[in-house]
């Protein structure tokens, strides 16, 4: 019986991401973003680390978030509503840590994410993305720290978990709990995913329903 709350909310969750989500906006300045109405999924991480296709993964939709093979093509937050009526958004953000954009384009993206994540007050949880076959980047450090700095909570969630044998995904995945526990504002469960297998997709829609609760 004690696991028939974490059950409903699990099917709960399953419902609501094959139910309606539809694309609301994009905003390229904080003046664009949409009215504080409804709590915030976040999603965070390095250019081509499969962003777009875990939401698309996550949502039970091919083409809601677009997946490029060019880094830096998402250069706006994207806002989805999950939902009707509506319960909360999910906000794909710029991939971080590109280098084939101009410097002053980065700039200028970097400072929306930044800006977004410190004064959002319905940002509810940012899940930063980790690829699997690379574990941690500098770069993810510093978002971490941010986050930390910003006292923004956050999970990480592991992409292309299917790239990688399982015993060496298992080292990995060590390794980044032991670094990700000395940062406060990170939540110590880890989430391996695969969008190709759908690997741990279930988990991350039930951890999404449940942040969006808090």
């Amino acid at each position: 019986m004690t696991d028939r709350p974490d059950e409903d909310l699990a099917e709960e969750a399953r419902k609501l991401f094959s139910g309606p989500i539809e694309f609301l906006k994009s905003a390229p300045g904080l003046q664009f973003l949409p009215s504080p109405d409804a709590p915030e999924i976040a999603f965070a991480g390095r250019s081509n680390v499969g962003k777009s296709s875990l939401i698309n993964a996550l949502t039970n939709r091919n083409k809601l978030a677009r997946a490029s093979n060019t880094p830096g093509r998402t250069q706006e937050l994207n806002f989805f509503d999950v939902g009707n009526p509506l319960v909360f958004r999910l906000v794909d953000m710029p991939g971080y840590g590109f280098a084939e954009a101009p410097k002053d384009m980065v700039k200028r993206w970097r400072f929306l994410i930044n800006d977004y994540l410190r004064g959002r007050q319905v940002l509810k949880r940012t899940l930063v993305l980790v690829d699997g076959r690379h574990g941690l980047k500098d770069v993810d450090r510093d978002v971490m720290t941010m986050l930390d700095k910003a006292a923004v909570s956050y999970n990480l969630v592991i992409t292309k978990a299917d790239k990688v044998k399982p015993t060496e995904l298992e080292k990995r995945l060590d390794a980044i709990r032991t670094e990700s526990a000395k940062h406060p504002a990170c939540h110590p469960v880890l989430y391996p995913t695969s969008s190709e297998t759908g690997d741990g997709i279930a988990e991350l829609r039930t951890a999404v329903l449940e942040a969006a609760r808090t």
